[in-house]
C-alpha cells in the first residue's frame, strides 16, 4: 500500500500577504517549555532529561488559506432553502472514499472544464462514476503555490460540470489550484461587462449541498482510479471550512 500525499506543506506566508490568505506560525523552543513546566509545576528544570521541556508552536491560519475543505456554509447562507451545513456538521463517510482524478492540465487560465469535458474526463480515467465517489481535477497549477500569482492561474470548472457532478451521486470533488472556479478576477471582469450576477463564483454558487477541495498538490503522483481518497477537516465548530491532511491510498493490487 501507499499513501500518496496531496497536501501543501502548512508554513509562514511571506510579507505582503493579504490577512485573509495569511498563515503565521510561532516555535517555542524547549528552553521556553522548561520555563512554563518551571511555572505550571513548581519544578526546577534539573529534574527534567537534559533540562528540556516541551516544544511547542502557535498556528493562526484562515481556514481558506491551506488546502482545506469548503462546506455548504462557504458558498451560501441557505442552500435549496435550508440552512447551509458549516464543517463540523458534515457527515464522516463522505471524506474517505474511492477516487478518480480527471486530467485537466495543458489547459489556459479560465478555460474551465466543462460538463462533457468532465464526463470525457472520468471515461478516460477507466472509472466508473460511483455516488460519494471523489472526483479530483489535475491542472498542475500547484506548482505556483505560495507565489503572489497563484490565484490567477487555473482553468477551473464550470457550473454544468459541478451541477452534473452532484448528480450523479458526487459530495466532494476536489482541485490543485487557488479555486475550484475558474480565476474569480476573469469572472469579475465578465460579470461586470455583463452587468449580470450568477457569473462571478458560479460554480460554488450552484446552490447545491457539496464539499470542494482546494488547494490540493501532487495529483500526478495518483493512478487516474483504483486508490481511496481520506480528505478529514478539522471539526470546527460553525466553519466554512477547515484544513485537511488529504492523502490518496494506493493499494498494492
Amino acid at each position: 500500500m501507499a499513501i500518496i500525499d496531496l497536501s501543501h506543506l502548512i508554513s509562514a506566508s511571506p510579507a505582503g500577504t493579504p490577512d485573509f490568505l495569511r498563515t503565521d506560525i510561532s516555535y517555542e523552543n524547549h528552553d521556553k517549555g522548561a520555563a512554563e513546566f518551571e511555572q505550571l509545576l513548581g519544578i526546577d528544570r534539573r529534574l527534567l532529561l537534559r533540562g528540556e521541556g516541551p516544544a511547542a508552536e502557535r498556528l493562526s491560519i484562515g481556514t481558506h488559506s491551506v488546502t482545506h475543505l469548503d462546506a455548504p456554509y462557504h458558498y451560501n447562507s441557505t442552500i435549496q432553502g435550508q440552512p447551509s451545513e458549516t464543517i463540523d456538521q458534515l457527515p464522516l463517510e463522505r471524506f474517505f472514499a474511492p477516487g478518480v482524478v480527471v486530467d485537466a492540465t495543458g489547459r489556459e487560465d479560465g478555460d474551465a472544464v466543462t460538463r462533457d469535458q468532465m464526463e470525457a474526463g472520468i471515461a478516460a480515467a477507466g472509472h466508473t462514476l460511483k455516488p460519494l465517489d471523489i472526483v479530483l481535477v489535475h491542472t498542475g497549477t500547484d506548482r505556483y503555490y505560495g507565489q503572489p500569482e497563484y490565484m490567477t492561474h487555473g482553468p477551473g470548472v464550470t457550473a454544468e460540470a459541478t451541477i452534473w457532478l452532484y448528480q450523479q451521486g458526487v459530495r466532494v470533488m476536489g482541485i490543485d489550484a487557488w479555486g475550484w472556479d475558474a480565476p474569480l478576477f476573469g469572472q469579475a471582469e465578465e460579470a461586470k461587462a455583463k452587468d449580470e450576477a450568477g457569473i462571478l463564483w458560479a460554480a460554488h454558487q450552484v446552490d447545491l449541498p457539496y464539499s470542494q477541495i482546494e488547494r490540493l498538490t501532487n495529483l500526478a503522483a495518483l493512478p487516474p482510479t483504483g486508490f481511496t481518497v481520506a480528505c478529514f477537516p478539522l471539526k470546527i465548530q460553525g466553519a466554512s471550512a477547515a484544513p485537511a491532511r488529504v492523502v490518496g491510498i494506493v493499494s498494492d493490487s
